[in-house]
């Protein structure tokens, strides 16, 4: 992973605090982490947060403070690999239908690179039929669906959906290398 250019991207997500984690093991891994947020995304954990881990900057917006634009097509050319951790029920759907109202979306969309998505939602979003062909309709488009674990959930439901764990989804990226 040493020297790997890591895009990640958060959604809304009770599991977005997995995502310190994730970015944590690829920085020690010698990888360069650079992260994308949806603004459902900063309710769940910070962009100061995530922007210590990271070592770089955090993009939520189109535009920063200064007013200049966060280029979208920039990151989807600088990233090897882009993992969408947690991607919600909300961001797979659009994702799938090429919605592009965010600038995770917008990254996404210009991406040039293997991507990745780390489900991560309730027992019965993750089972509805339209999270199904979302994310058969992703499968489709090459992109790659990291399985979601099962066990205990946000809502005290058990049962699949749960976003795989930080060590899972570093394992998966480094096969993906090789």
């Amino acid at each position: 992973m040493k020297g790997k250019h890591i895009l990640l991207g958060i959604s809304g997500s009770i599991a977005a605090y997995k995502s310190a984690f994730l970015i944590r093991l690829f920085t020690q891994l010698s990888a360069e982490v650079k992260v994308v947020m949806t603004k459902d995304a900063i309710s769940f954990i910070t962009p100061l947060t995530i922007a210590t881990l990271s070592k770089n900057p955090v993009i939520v917006e189109f535009t920063n403070e200064q007013e200049s634009w966060n280029n979208h097509v920039e990151l989807g050319l600088w990233a090897d690999v882009f993992i969408i951790a947690p991607a919600s029920a909300n961001t797979i759907a659009k994702a799938a239908h090429g919605i592009c109202d965010n600038m995770l979306l917008a990254a996404y969309l210009s991406a040039k690179c293997p991507v990745f998505f780390a489900p991560a939602m309730d027992l019965d979003m993750w089972n509805h039929p339209s999270t199904k062909k979302n994310l058969e309709q992703l499968n489709s488009y090459g992109n790659t669906i990291i399985p979601v674990g099962t066990g205990g959930l946000a809502s005290g439901l058990e049962g699949e959906g749960r976003m795989a764990e930080p060590a899972e989804i570093v394992e998966f990226i480094k096969r993906s290398f090789n």
